[in-house]
């Protein structure tokens, strides 16, 4: 079975950061998607999608972002049921984010500290930290790899992808 979900969107509102009983962070948050097409009146409608996200990622989202930061995430679709104080059984479609990507440059936010952009996935102790990575694990983008390369490059049309 299949369950993978990504998506690329605005956060309605600042994530709620709570830690359950035994200490583990859980974050709420919401995101605004546009959909890729417009309507009969030629105006583009949005999604508001509910997303939960666990752990050391949680932490990160709601140290990091604010309402109206530009997040990707991938993870998967959730539903869970409960019965609310009116005694009717409630239904929660939400989605269960194990990666986000921060897609907006680095902001000092109220409390002083810059926020990392990139990747933010909990360190795995048996992956490689062989890849391009900055501090604490965020890819680093600051670099321009090419800022002092004044050499043009050469390119068939063989070699492009479209």
């Amino acid at each position: 079975m299949i369950n993978n979900v990504t998506i690329v969107g605005r956060l309605t509102r600042d994530a709620e950061l709570r830690y359950t009983g035994s200490g583990i962070a859980v974050a709420s948050f919401t995101i605004a998607a546009e959909r890729p097409y417009t309507n009969a009146q030629g105006e583009r409608e949005t999604d508001f999608i509910n997303c939960v996200v666990w752990k050391k990622t949680a932490e990160a989202l709601s140290n990091y972002t604010r309402k109206g930061s530009l997040v990707g995430i991938t993870g998967r679709i959730q539903t869970r049921n409960y019965e609310g104080n009116d005694g009717k059984r409630v239904y929660v479609t939400e989605v269960v984010a194990e990666n986000v990507k921060f897609l907006e440059p680095k902001k000092t936010n109220e409390h002083g500290s810059n926020a990392p952009e990139g990747n933010y996935t909990p360190k795995n102790k048996n992956s490689s930290q062989s890849e391009n990575k900055g501090n604490n694990g965020y890819q680093n983008y600051d670099e321009d790899p090419f800022e002092n390369n004044r050499d043009s490059i050469d390119i068939s049309d063989d070699d492009l992808p479209f």
